[in-house]
C-alpha cells in the first residue's frame, strides 16, 4: 500500500473520535447509516459532545480523495477507493442477554463489497474472544469472494474509548493491536502507532487481543459487584459505605471502586459476550454472572432502600413527589444506552410514588423513545419527598438541595457526590 485511506464503518462514541483523530494524519472517509447522524456531523456537530466542534470542522472536507481530512458519507460507495477499513459498529446483548452481532456482521457485508487484494479490516468492537475470526472473516470471504490471509488480511484493536473524560481521549489511551499475519500485526500496529500518543501494545494474535479487551470490562464489573455487596451489607449494619471506602483506601494496593448503577453499552454488557462463549465450551462462569446478577439487582435494592428511609421518616410513600437527579449511564455523558437508571425508576414507580426524572446531559426527545419518560425542564417548581441523585454530573453540583426539600424529606445520594457540597445533607 504506498497511500494510507481509511474507512471508519460507524460514528458513534468509538468511531468519531477515532475518524477525527486519524484524520489528521490520513485520508478518511467516515461512513454512517444514520442520516441524521451524518447531517449533523458534516455541519461539525456531535450530538455524542465527544468532539468538539471546532476540532471537528478543522479536519471536515467536502469531497473523498488522497488528502488528509475526514470526509462523511451515508454513501457506502464512497469505500471503495480504501485500503484500511475500521469497523466500529456497536454490539450489545438481546433481552435474553445473548449477543446481537447483527450490526458487525452487516457491516463486514458493506466492507466485502468493495475489498480490494491487499486491503486489510480492522475490527475494535468489543467480541467474545474467536468472533472475529469465526463470525466476520467468513462474512468478508463469501461476500468478496477472496481468501482470508491471502488476498486480503484481518486486524483486532479492541476500541478504549471512556465517554465523557476529557483527559483520557482516544490518542491519550494505550492501545491493543493485533493482526491475522506477523506483517498484519506491524502494519496494523504502525497504523495506530502513528496517531496514539500513549502507544500502542501489539498483542500474539486476534484473540489475545479480543480476550483482554473483554476481561477489563468484566474486571471492572466483579469490582463494583463486589463493593455493591458490601453497601448491602453495611446498610444493615448502619454503618457508611463510603466512609469505609475512604479508609480502606489509605493502604497503598487497595483498588477504590465505588459502589453505583452500572449499565452502558460495555461494563453492562461485555461479561455476557464472554460468559457465552466460556459455556460453549462446557463451562459455566459463575463470578462473572454472578457480579453482573448483582448489579442488575441494585436499581431495586436503591429504590427500597429510599422507601424504608421515606418510612423511618413517616413519610406518605404512596403519591409522594420523587425526583431522580440523571438518566444516562454515567456522569457527564448523553449516553442512555442500557442504562440501569431505568431500572431504579421502575422500581420506585411500583411503589406508587409520583417520579419527576431531570438530565440536562440526555436528550428528551431520546429518552422519551427509549423508554416512555418525560424529562423534566425545571426542578425547582416543587418540593420532593425524597431525592435520588442517581448520575453524577458535574452541573449537578451547582443544584440547591434544599429548595428541592421539605424538613423530612429523604436524599439519597448514590455517587456520594452532594456530601462534597453540603456535608449535612
Amino acid at each position: 500500500m504506498s497511500t494510507v485511506k481509511i474507512a471508519i464503518i460507524g460514528l458513534g462514541y468509538v468511531g468519531l473520535p477515532l475518524a477525527r483523530l486519524f484524520a489528521t494524519k490520513y485520508a478518511v472517509v467516515g461512513f454512517d447509516i444514520n442520516l441524521n447522524r451524518v447531517v449533523d456531523l458534516k455541519k461539525g456537530t456531535d450530538a455524542t459532545q465527544e468532539v468538539e466542534s471546532e476540532l471537528l470542522k478543522k479536519v471536515l472536507k467536502d469531497v473523498s480523495n488522497n488528502e488528509n481530512g475526514l470526509f462523511i458519507t451515508s454513501d457506502a460507495d464512497y469505500l471503495k477507493d480504501c485500503n484500511y477499513y475500521i469497523v466500529t459498529v456497536p454490539t450489545s446483548v438481546d433481552k435474553n442477554n445473548q449477543p446481537v452481532l447483527k450490526p458487525l456482521l452487516s457491516a463486514s457485508k458493506t466492507i466485502a463489497k468493495y475489498l480490494k487484494k491487499e486491503d486489510i479490516v480492522i475490527y475494535e468492537s468489543t467480541v467474545y474472544p474467536g468472533a472475529t475470526e469465526e463470525d466476520c472473516i467468513p462474512v468478508l470471504e463469501k461476500v468478496s469472494g477472496f481468501v482470508f490471509n491471502k488476498d486480503f488480511f484481518v486486524g483486532y484493536s479492541p476500541e478504549r474509548i471512556s465517554p465523557g473524560d476529557k483527559v483520557r481521549t482516544v490518542e491519550n489511551i494505550l492501545k491493543v493491536t493485533s493482526g491475522s499475519t506477523a506483517e498484519t500485526a506491524k502494519k496494523v500496529d504502525g497504523l495506530y502507532k502513528s496517531v496514539i500518543k500513549a502507544g500502542t501494545h501489539l498483542a500474539p494474535s486476534i484473540k489475545v487481543a479480543e480476550a483482554a479487551k473483554i476481561i477489563e470490562n468484566c474486571q471492572r464489573d466483579i469490582n463494583i459487584a463486589f463493593v455493591n455487596e458490601l453497601s448491602k451489607i453495611f446498610s444493615l449494619m448502619d454503618i457508611n459505605t463510603n466512609e469505609v471506602l475512604e479508609a480502606a483506601a489509605t493502604k497503598w494496593n487497595f483498588l477504590p471502586f465505588k459502589p453505583g448503577l452500572v449499565g452502558g453499552h460495555c461494563i453492562g454488557v461485555d461479561p455476557f459476550y464472554l460468559a457465552q462463549k466460556a459455556q460453549q465450551f462446557g463451562y459455566y462462569p459463575e463470578i462473572i454472572l454472578s457480579g453482573r446478577r448483582l448489579n442488575d439487582s441494585m436499581g431495586a435494592h436503591i429504590a427500597s432502600e429510599v422507601v424504608k428511609l421515606m418510612i423511618d421518616k413517616e413519610v406518605k410513600v404512596k403519591g409522594a413527589n420523587v425526583l431522580i437527579l440523571g438518566i444516562t449511564f454515567k456522569e457527564n455523558c448523553p449516553d442512555i444506552r442500557n442504562t440501569k437508571v431505568i431500572d431504579l425508576y421502575h422500581s420506585l414507580k411500583s411503589f406508587g410514588v409520583h417520579l419527576d426524572v431531570y438530565d440536562s446531559w440526555a436528550k428528551k426527545e431520546e429518552v422519551k423513545v427509549a423508554y416512555d419518560i418525560d424529562l423534566i425542564d425545571d426542578i425547582y417548581t416543587k418540593k420532593y419527598e425524597a431525592i435520588v441523585l442517581a448520575v453524577a454530573h458535574a452541573s449537578f453540583i451547582d443544584i440547591d438541595i434544599l429548595k428541592l426539600k421539605n424538613k423530612e424529606s429523604v436524599v439519597y445520594d448514590i455517587k456520594n457526590f452532594l456530601a462534597i457540597k453540603d456535608k449535612s445533607l
